[in-house]
This record gives structure tokens, sequence and C-alpha cells, in this order.
């Protein structure tokens, strides 16, 4: 059975690469919060994704993301709010929230917001639910067993490849943060991720408009 789910199973992960690798909110915003806050904040933030996406995965196996995606009125709210968040976290990174110092936070609080709002930013992305009902599907091999099963094999191969991609930006912003000890150059840096934050949230609200 899983011999004649494998050439699709990999041909799955090999789709979800190519779409994570194009940059995204997710690499946009974690970029920001890494090269700002540093890397424990950066992997806080890839769980709370992780997580989220994970969400939705559970949600395409239940049927629940099929749902949103014949809801108008459901998938209007989640679009709209999750493109004020964007904003609203494109405007708290060109601030600084304090001009706070990397690896900053009592008892852990920054790694514990970095969390909240990764997963935050993908349940609020109706396109992450779209992904499940209209790319998915069309990797179900018939003959490889029950479709719940599969769906739920195929969910956990796209979190992974997501994982993976998003560890791989947190780890090349963290190193860069290492040259950035000059407080103007990260402001600078920090700022241009913040505008390119603004410019992704302007790209998902006419990408994801009906």
């Amino acid at each position: 059975m899983l011999e004649l789910l494998l050439p699709s199973l990999l041909s799955f992960a090999l789709a979800s690469l190519i779409i994570e690798a194009i940059p995204g909110p997710n690499q946009t915003y974690l970029a920001a919060l890494t090269l700002q806050h540093g890397l424990r904040a950066g992997l806080a933030a890839i769980t709370g994704i992780a997580l989220g996406l994970s969400a939705y995965g559970l949600a395409a196996t239940l049927g629940i993301a099929a749902l949103i995606d014949q809801s108008p009125m459901l998938y209007s709210v989640l679009r709209w709010t999750g493109i004020v968040y964007f904003l609203w976290l494109a405007w708290e990174s060109w601030r600084g929230e304090g001009n706070a110092e990397p690896e900053q936070g009592a008892d852990g609080k920054m790694e514990r917001m970095a969390f909240q709002r990764g997963l935050i930013t993908n349940l609020l992305n109706p396109k992450a639910a779209i992904f499940y009902v209209a790319v998915l599907p069309g990797f179900i091999v018939e003959a490889a067993g029950p479709v719940i099963w599969q769906t739920f094999l195929l969910s956990a191969v796209f979190v992974s490849v997501a994982t993976f991609t998003h560890l791989v930006v947190v780890f090349a912003a963290s190193r860069l943060q290492a040259y950035l000890s000059d407080p103007a150059w990260r402001t600078l840096v920090r700022r241009a991720l913040a505008v390119l934050l603004a410019m992704v949230a302007v790209w998902f609200a006419i990408s994801t408009a009906r």
C-alpha cells in the first residue's frame, strides 16, 4: 500500500518544497523576528507555524477546510483578519517593539509571544485551507488506501517540508544577525523587512481576493 503511495508522496514533497521556497508571509516574518530577537524567538515562531499548518491539515482530514473554502463569509473573515494582522506585525517590526535587544525577554516572554504569533498568522491564513482543498487531493492515490489516512500523511509531509524551509530562513537570519552588531544597521535591516512585511500584506490581500 505504501509502495503505491510513495511516488505520490515524493512528488507532493517536491511540489511543497517549490511552493515554500517562494518568499511569503511566514518567511518574511521569521527573518524579521530572528534579526530582531534572535534564534530562540525564531525557533519558537517555527513551532507555532508548524502547529497552525498541522491544524489545517487536521481540518482537511475532517473536511473542515472544505467548509472554509465553500463559505464566502468565513473565508472573508479569516482573510481580512489575516491582512490586518500582517500589517500590525509590520508596524511592530518597524517600531522595534521598544527597541528590545536580541534574545531579550524575561522568563521566555518573547519566545511565547513568537510562538503565539506564528500560530495566529497561519490560523488566519485561508490560503492554507485552500492549499489542502485544492492541491493535496491531486496527490491522493485511490488504490493506496483510505483517503483520510492519505490526507493525514500528505499533510504531515507538507508540514515537514515547510518546517525545513523555515529552519533554513531562521538559521540564515541568525547568522546574519551576528554581523549586525551596529544598532543602526540592525534597525535599517529590520525596517526594510517591516516594509517587506507590509508589501506581503498587500500581496496577501490581492492573492486571496475572490
